[in-house]
């Protein structure tokens, strides 16, 4: 409801309207919003003479948009005809007045609002005490139920079962569709939401578990050398002592605090990864679930950064012929970042307000653009200002979820049975010979992660290279490395090159720290704390440590270099978030190491998809490759398409090194955009020629289906309108249009023969 309706309604609102109606107002006008506009229009103030002309176009636009204004005059402070004397006799004491008129006000209500669906804490509870029962039979180890208990108890407690049951329906959702979903953040760090089925991550400590019998073991979790396992994945295989069957290994060793903190004293924030795919269906499945009148995206703040800030300053100064200090440009360039500079729209934040409410309750909201007939509303204000108080769901769109897709139809292949300890998987992090490649290649060098999620940049393959990861949870530690700020360079990195201590040691994710000083003696929440200030950043800024604690973790023995490395850090990934992401990358990797051409045909469609495959350069043999790679990594002027184009022509060359060959693009046998795998070798599609585009792709495989016989190159040109000179020059230069001639006229020679 309106906030006008509460006094425009209602058999007991009479005075009101009459009130409104001597004034002018009709009854038509009353069941219009009423829009208050406070006017410091003044005939003392210059500045504010003109503000009377300035209401009146609000007031019209209002009008036109469907609302009534309701204009009143507040105090004016200005520094001008009003100070007529020596010193400020109005402008000053105004502003007192100004500020004491004031009503102090909460923009927003305090409590969380979240949306309705019926039954939500009965269902969550069920349903995960019903999973809980499946994977650890009917008395299950206390250390289970205990951590089960403690969630639910803050997740009940203080009405967050929507939140999970939401994430839950949408995950379910997608599944049913075929696609995997991917957890982000630290939404992992729940059992509640492992055993709801929002994410993979399971987060006990490591232990096994028998899938037949039920029999579980959290207590020889540990190597030979008395240090405990990182992760359930990395443990040696068991058979279950009871019944014999083979046990599942799990746990990650994540503790619930990082999503909710204590007590749950944190709102929850889910954020999960769909199929770019199936984004959009996710999108509308959501308004399904709370009606498409309570489902706005999340509005964002674009602020100035710091680069773009000192172009700013750069060109002030230039403009002005003013030359300054260095010291004085870093001043002004300081004092204009972080300033608002844009609105616009989060890539797949939906807020959703609660059933019985109206979104203006909460927010104004707005077009996009200003465009009044798009689909999609935006929140008005940016969502932190009202985290605490509406449900917001991140739906984004990855990658990883839609190529798991494509390599599961390839080959049949469920992802989710893919072991994570498969060895010929884990040795490409650390040499590319399970590819047949030998180590050391000038192009493909000490790793075989090329194209591998998380670990295919230049950047990743040489931090393997430094760190040597013979276990999943290293991989996870890395993974932390690298998504971190001020973590790996100029800090972990030295300690690991240099010997201080190894990799399974240092920092990677903000849940080691927390772990390992409760490790160490130090009282949970206490660690905890640290933690939370590490993470953010605080410490690096200078901020002041928490009370004694470096005396403290000198006492119980933490070192130097541990304390100077937390020092340093000015973000720390969750752990969650890595798990999630180094299992998609691994499920990935074992597909490239175990079913190549599925691999392969899935990795280039997805870089055809966003323009970073070019047939010119690619498929004109292993020669012609390697001289596209050596004459971009030569030129220091390489723009940033080439450098982009850079990392599909090394996976191009690795694909010709494993002996594999692509078939040549043929306008009857090529798809329009997926490479199809053909006697032990790729057929690109036509996007793979760069600049041909979808349109002229989409056209040559509607006329190829059509079952269209072409005699020549105009036969070509006249089936498909889309499909222009230039493509088909294109085409002629790969070898696509065959032996056809350019035209289909004969000529009387032709027609009669020879004489």
């Amino acid at each position: 409801m309106l906030r006008s309706e509460h006094i425009l309604k209602g058999l007991g609102n009479q005075y009101y309207r009459a009130t409104y109606k001597s004034m002018g107002f009709t009854t038509e006008d009353l069941k219009r919003p009423l829009i208050g506009i406070a006017n410091a229009w003044s005939e003392c103030v210059p500045g504010h003479y003109n503000l009377r002309q300035v209401a009146q176009r609000v007031k019209d636009g209002i009008y036109r948009a469907g609302g009534n204004a309701v204009e009143f005059g507040t105090i004016a402070c200005c520094d001008g005809i009003s100070c007529s004397g020596s010193g400020d006799f109005y402008s000053l004491p105004s502003r007192e007045t100004i500020a004491d008129s004031v009503e102090s006000f909460e923009l927003l209500p305090k409590d969380l609002f979240p949306p309705s669906i019926p039954h939500a804490a009965e269902d969550l509870e069920r349903m995960v005490w019903d999973k809980t029962h499946e994977l650890y039979g009917e008395n299950p180890p206390e250390l289970v139920t205990m951590r089960i208990k403690e969630e639910l108890d803050a997740i009940l407690g203080r009405h967050y079962e929507v939140i999970y049951m939401s994430a839950q329906k949408l995950v379910q959702n997608s599944l049913e569709h075929g696609y995997l979903v991917g957890s982000r953040g630290s939404v992992g760090s729940s059992m509640v939401a492992y055993m709801s089925g929002i994410t993979e991550v399971n987060s006990l400590p490591p232990h096994y578990r028998c899938p037949k019998c039920k029999f579980t073991d959290f207590e020889n979790v540990f190597m030979p050398n008395g240090d405990k396992y990182g992760c359930g994945a990395d443990m040696p295989d068991r058979t279950c002592p009871v019944c014999g069957a083979k046990l599942a290994k799990d746990g990650f060793d994540i503790p619930f605090e990082t999503f909710l903190g204590f007590g749950g004293d944190k709102v929850p924030d889910i954020d999960l990864n769909f199929s770019g795919e199936y984004q959009a269906n996710a999108h509308k499945y959501t308004e399904e679930l709370f009606g498409r009148d309570h489902v706005f995206r999340a509005g964002t703040i674009g602020t100035l950064a710091e680069k773009t800030a000192y172009g700013y300053v750069k060109k002030y100064l230039e403009e002005r012929g003013m030359t300054v200090s260095k010291a004085e440009e870093n001043r002004l360039a300081a004092g204009c970042v972080g300033v608002k500079r844009t609105t616009g729209q989060h890539p797949g934040g939906l807020v959703i307000i609660p059933q019985d409410k109206d979104v203006t309750d909460f927010c104004p909201v707005q077009h996009p653009a200003d465009d009044a007939t798009g689909g999609i509303i935006t929140t008005h204000f940016e969502y932190h200002s009202m985290e605490a108080n509406l449900l917001k769901l991140d739906e984004l769109g990855h990658d990883d979820p839609t190529m798991i897709r494509m390599l599961e139809d390839a080959t049949g292949v469920n992802a989710r049975e893919i072991p994570l300890d498969d060895p010929e998987t884990m040795r490409i992090f650390t040499s590319p010979e399970p590819l047949g490649v030998p180590d050391g290649d000038p192009i493909v060098g000490h790793t075989g992660t090329i194209g591998v999620p998380e670990f295919g940049t230049a950047f990743t393959r040489q931090m393997l290279v430094d760190t040597q990861p013979h276990e999943f949870a290293t991989l996870v530690r890395l993974s932390g490395f690298s998504h971190g700020t001020d973590v790996w360079a100029g800090n972990i990195h030295d300690i690991v090159v240099n010997g201080i201590a190894p990799t399974d040691k240092c920092v990677g994710c903000r849940d080691d720290i927390m772990l390992y000083l409760i490790d160490m003696g130090m009282e949970p929440k206490r660690a905890f704390k640290f933690m939370e200030a590490v993470r953010k950043g605080a410490i690096h800024k200078g901020k002041p440590w928490p009370d004694g604690i470096v005396e403290e973790m000198q006492q119980l023995g933490v070192p130097e270099w541990w304390i100077e490395s937390c020092r340093k850090i000015q973000y720390l990934f969750p752990k969650a978030h890595a798990v999630a992401y180094v299992t998609m990358a691994f499920r990935i990797a074992w597909f490239k190491v175990h079913e190549p051409l599925a691999y392969y045909s899935a990795y280039f469609y997805r870089r055809s998809q966003k323009d970073g495959f070019d047939a010119e350069s690619m498929l004109q043999g292993i020669d012609k490759c390697l001289a596209k790679i050596n004459a971009i990594r030569r030129n220091p002027n390489a723009t940033a398409k080439e450098e982009d184009l850079l990392t599909t022509l090394e996976a191009v060359y690795e694909f010709y090194r494993r002996g594999f060959t692509f078939a040549p693009i043929d306008i009857y046998k090529s798809d329009s955009y997926k490479f199809l795998i053909e006697d032990g070798c790729l057929r690109p599609p036509f996007v793979a020629i760069s600049g041909l585009g979808g349109s002229a792709a989409e056209d040559l495989k509607r006329a190829q289906d059509s079952g269209a016989k072409f005699v020549s190159i105009d036969d070509i040109s006249d089936a498909c309108p889309k499909v222009s000179t230039a493509h088909l020059d294109m085409l002629r230069k790969l070898g696509a249009l065959g032996d056809l001639p350019e035209t289909r006229q004969v000529s009387l020679f032709d027609a009669f023969g020879e004489m």
